[in-house]
């Protein structure tokens, strides 16, 4: 990714790797990239098919900006990406870092690009106190970060930062005793590395329980589409249950078996209930159980917003993470 001085590649791969480790990454840009070659590819597609390339990074948010943008840049702006800092950060989900290293690494405007990594050498290096997740912690770091750059060669500066970050500086056990800078190094020299950089800690996650009906019936099986104000907006999932609270198993069936209790027999059968998946989200730590059930015939009428699809057209909807994940690990 970084072989290339094309300003939309580039653009696509920040956004992945903001959440995403490279090796982890390096695949979903090879497949959006090759899904979506250029913006006019991606402003033209629908929803369903940018989030069904990003299924599996979590974020989804970030698609659908990439999309949003995407779209501005071919109606506003003639298919034209922006060609400097200003211009870049003004569109859809570009923050500071990035706007920066498409600016540097594209254009060679002299700005800063800051990430985590770069973050964390100059909080060591300096001995910066501020938290660096808060107000004036982050405008101290943008600060050093601007005195340090190479103004001649902003794009090599900012490439080597963050490669510095990533790969000696670490978060757990840096490379201090290699490192060029430890004698300049304010964290280093006081014995205080592992205290930087500063952090105020995060609010502790909510807990959630949910529990997905895998209802099938003669290669069939029913989704729903979430709504637009929960976690995973207008992502699709099997129905569920969702409580704040654990669920209770002897009740865990109520709801789905009593749709088909009209039916004569009884048409539903449970096949299976795997084990607790904990899956984290960054506001949620979430308790999930999939309850696999077979059965003879659907109802004549389903609840409102179930849809009944052949299982050869899963791959067709866009499934959080979680859901994803287990269907990888499940044989439909």
């Amino acid at each position: 990714m970084r072989h290339t001085s094309d300003p939309y590649c580039i653009w696509i791969a920040e956004v992945i790797m903001q959440q995403t480790r490279i090796n982890q990454g390096l695949p979903y840009y090879l497949n959006f990239i090759e899904a979506f070659p250029n913006v006019f590819s991606l402003a033209s597609a629908s929803e369903n098919e940018v989030l069904n390339k990003w299924q599996g990074l979590g974020y989804y948010n970030r698609a659908r900006n990439l999309q949003k943008a995407a779209r501005y840049i071919v109606e506003q702006l003639g298919g034209e990406m922006p060609r400097d800092y200003e211009g870049l950060i003004g569109l859809k989900g570009v923050g500071k870092y990035t706007a920066a290293a498409i600016a540097s690494f594209c254009y060679g405007e002299p700005v800063a690009a800051v990430d985590g990594n770069v973050s964390r050498v100059i909080a060591r290096l300096f001995g910066v106190e501020e938290p660096i997740n808060k107000s004036a912690g982050t405008k101290q770091i943008d600060a050093l970060a601007g005195e340090l750059l190479d103004r001649r060669d902003p794009g090599t500066h900012n490439q080597a930062m963050i490669d510095f970050g990533a790969m000696v500086c670490v978060p757990v056990s840096p490379l201090c005793r290699e490192c060029p800078l430890s004698n300049h190094c304010v964290a280093y020299g006081s014995g205080r590395v592992d205290q930087f950089p500063v952090k105020i800690p995060k609010k502790k996650p909510v807990d959630r329980w949910i529990w997905f009906y895998i209802i099938i019936c003669n290669g069939e099986t029913l989704i729903t589409r979430r709504g637009t104000d929960k976690i995973w907006k207008s992502l699709y999932q099997f129905p569920a249950e969702e409580s704040e609270i654990p669920l209770s198993e002897t009740g865990m069936m109520d709801r789905v078996t009593s749709l088909f209790q009209p039916l004569s027999p009884p048409a539903l059968s449970l096949k299976k209930i795997s084990p607790e998946i904990k899956h984290q989200l960054t506001h949620r730590t979430i308790y999930a159980r999939f309850i696999h059930m077979e059965a003879e015939k659907w109802p004549v009428t389903l609840p409102s917003g179930w849809i009944k699809i052949s299982l050869g057209q899963l791959d067709d909807f866009p499934v959080p993470r979680l859901i994803n994940r287990y269907m990888e690990s499940f044989n439909f």
